[in-house]
C-alpha cells in the first residue's frame, strides 16, 4: 500500500501529461461532439429506407452555431424537404446499397441533398451538373463521358459511382471526412494548401479551423442540419415519405437505335418518369454505338421487354447526319425534305446560322405511320399513360380524303390541357387540315372544354 501511495501522484501526473498531447485524431475529435441520433434496434431489418440510412450513420455529429442556423433553416421550409425527399425516393436504395458494399458511410446518401437539391439535371453557375455536381473536368476525370449525344455527370449510377470513388479517395487523402467533404466542395489542393496556412499561423489543421471560403464553410454544417432531421423527423416537424427497402430501378441494355419517347411508351411511363432516370441524354435518340443503358422501375421491365418483342414500328423517327463544315443548313433542309426550322430546331441552332458548324446534326425522319402503316399512339391525358396501338392507315392524302368523303359520323373531343391538333392528329390517326377543315377552324389555339369533331365512329373522347 506505501509503494502504491508513492506511484499514484505518478501516474496521475502521467495520465495528465497525456491528456496535453493529443494525437492528431485527439485534435480532430476536439470539435465534435458525441452522437445524437436516436437509438437504433440492429434486432430487426430496416423498416424503410430512412431507418437503412440511420443504421449507416458513422461520421461524427458536428456542432456548431452553423449547424444550428442550417437545421433551423430546413425545419423552416418542410415543403423544400419534402420534394427532396421525394426525388431522393428514385435513387436512394441504389445510392445506400453501394454505401454499404463499399463500407462508407451513409451520410454520404444526404449529399445530393446539398449538391443538387436531389435533382439530377440540376447545372450551376459553374457548369457542375447531375446529383453529385461534377465540374466537367473532374467529372472527365472519373470517365463521365460528356459530348453533344450524353452527359454521364447527369446519369445516376455513373455519376454515383465516380462520387463514391472520389469521395472514397479524399479520405484516403485527408484521413478525415470533414476534410474530404471540404474537399470534394473545394478541391483537395486548396484544403491542403488551407490546412498548410494554418499550421503556419500555430492553429489545428482541422476543418473548423482553417481558412475557407462561405460556401466551404456552410458545406459540413448544411449536411450536418440534413442529418439531423433525417435522423429525427418528428423533433423537427418534418414528415419524410415512403421510401421502401428496395430497389426502385434496374439498369437494361439495347442494341438499337431508339427514340426517348418510344422507349418511354414502350415502357408505358411518362415521359417526364422516364427522363428522370435516364436525364444523361441530350438528344430525342440514344444511339445503339452507345450501348445505351436504359434505367427503368423494377415493375416495368417486364412491360418494356414485352411490348418491345411484339412493336413493329420504328423504334427512332430521326436520322444521324455529318455535315462538312460550313454547308448550307438551307440546303441540308432542302435535301432532306425538311423546313430550315425544323432543322434548327431539332439541334438547337440559333435563328442567326446559316452554315453548319458542328459534325453531328439530326434530321427528323418522316413518321412512322405515314411510311410503314403502323403508328405508336402518343402519351395520352386522359388515361395518365401512353397507350401502345398498332393501326394500319392508308398513305396520308388518301386516307384524309376518304373519311371526309365517307364517314357520316364523327366522334367528339373536349379538349383539356396540353391538348394541341398535332397531338389530337396524332392520337386519332387523323391529319391537323383534316382536323381544321372538320371543325372549320381558322387557327391551331384551342380552348379548354371546348369541344372538337374528330373524324371516326361517333362516341365522346
Amino acid at each position: 500500500m506505501k509503494i502504491l501511495r508513492l506511484i499514484l501522484p505518478l501516474i496521475l501526473v502521467l495520465l495528465a501529461g497525456c491528456a496535453t498531447h493529443r494525437t492528431p485524431t485527439d485534435q480532430r475529435q476536439a470539435y465534435v461532439a458525441e452522437d445524437t441520433s436516436r437509438t437504433v434496434d440492429l434486432t430487426h431489418p430496416p423498416r424503410d429506407m430512412w431507418d437503412r440510412v440511420r443504421r449507416g450513420f458513422s461520421i461524427p455529429n458536428l456542432h456548431s452555431e452553423r449547424v444550428d442556423y442550417w437545421t433551423d433553416y430546413y425545419a423552416a421550409h418542410p415543403q423544400s424537404v419534402l420534394l427532396m425527399s421525394q426525388r431522393a425516393g428514385k435513387y436512394l436504395y441504389y445510392i445506400v446499397d453501394e454505401l454499404n458494399r463499399r463500407g462508407l458511410p451513409t451520410e454520404l446518401a444526404l449529399l445530393p441533398f446539398v449538391e443538387s437539391a436531389y435533382d439530377p439535371t440540376a447545372l450551376s453557375r459553374s457548369q457542375a451538373s447531375g446529383l453529385w455536381q461534377f465540374i466537367p473536368s473532374t467529372g472527365l476525370h472519373y470517365k463521365l463521358q460528356q459530348d453533344w449525344w450524353r452527359d454521364q455527370r447527369r446519369d445516376p449510377v455513373a455519376s454515383t459511382q465516380a462520387a463514391l470513388d472520389y469521395l472514397s479517395y479524399l479520405y484516403d487523402f485527408q484521413g478525415d471526412w470533414y476534410l474530404a467533404l471540404a474537399s470534394y466542395n473545394w478541391g483537395e489542393g486548396a484544403v491542403k494548401r488551407a490546412m498548410d496556412k494554418a499550421v503556419s499561423n500555430d492553429k489545428l489543421p482541422i476543418y473548423t479551423q482553417l481558412d475557407m471560403p462561405d460556401e466551404t464553410r456552410n458545406y459540413v454544417p448544411k449536411l450536418q442540419a440534413i442529418k439531423n432531421i433525417i435522423a429525427r423527423p418528428e423533433k423537427y416537424g418534418i414528415t419524410l415519405p415512403k421510401v421502401s427497402n428496395s430497389p426502385y430501378f434496374t439498369t437494361v441494355h439495347k442494341s438499337r437505335d431508339m427514340d426517348i419517347a418510344v422507349a418511354a411508351a414502350l415502357a408505358e411511363m411518362p415521359i417526364e418518369d422516364f427522363r428522370a432516370l435516364n436525364p444523361a441524354y441530350n438528344r430525342p435518340v440514344m444511339l445503339a454505338e452507345h450501348n445505351p443503358a436504359l434505367h427503368l422501375p423494377l415493375d416495368k421491365v417486364a412491360v418494356f421487354n414485352s411490348n418491345l418483342e411484339t412493336y413493329t414500328g420504328r423504334l427512332s423517327s430521326w436520322q444521324v447526319m455529318h455535315p462538312k463544315r460550313g454547308q448550307s443548313l438551307a440546303a441540308i433542309a432542302k435535301s432532306y425534305g425538311i423546313t430550315l426550322d425544323q432543322l434548327r430546331q431539332a439541334n438547337n441552332l440559333g435563328s442567326r446560322q446559316t452554315q453548319a458548324k458542328v459534325a453531328t446534326l439530326l434530321i427528323p425522319a418522316a413518321p412512322a405511320a405515314e411510311d410503314s402503316g403502323i403508328r405508336l399512339a402518343s402519351y395520352d391525358p386522359e388515361t395518365d399513360k401512353p397507350a401502345l396501338r398498332q393501326v394500319r392507315t392508308a398513305p396520308p392524302a388518301v386516307r384524309t380524303t376518304a373519311r371526309l368523303r365517307s364517314t357520316p359520323s364523327v366522334r367528339t373531343h373536349t379538349i383539356r390541357k396540353g391538348d394541341t391538333l398535332y397531338s389530337l392528329a396524332r392520337r386519332y390517326n387523323t391529319s391537323v387540315d383534316a382536323l381544321r377543315k372538320l371543325n372549320n377552324l381558322k387557327s391551331s389555339s384551342l380552348s379548354t372544354g371546348q369541344r372538337l369533331r374528330v373524324p371516326g365512329t361517333d362516341m365522346q373522347g
